[in-house]
């Protein structure tokens, strides 16, 4: 069962059974939906939707279960003022 709820750390060379797809990462640094500069955070949601951090574009991004597009839940409006 997935961890719900909760944080973890995941090593940075942890290993992944292969039966998914990915959806955002491995297309170099970027600002499209599907590009992450410097993610910093990974939240999985009792939904199982996925929410990162993504810190250089200054959002956080949602995929939700089985979704191969992610959509931009807060900021992306660039860096605020405070």
């Amino acid at each position: 069962h997935p961890l719900r709820g909760s944080s973890i750390d995941i090593h940075p060379n942890a290993r992944w059974q292969q039966n998914g797809i990915t959806v955002a990462g491995g297309n170099r640094q970027g600002n499209e939906i599907n590009q992450l500069s410097y993610p910093y955070g990974l939240y999985v949601d009792d939904d199982q939707s996925i929410y990162v951090a993504d810190e250089s574009n200054h959002r956080i991004v949602e995929w939700k279960r089985g979704a191969t597009n992610g959509q931009v839940v807060a900021g992306g409006n660039g860096q605020g003022s405070g």
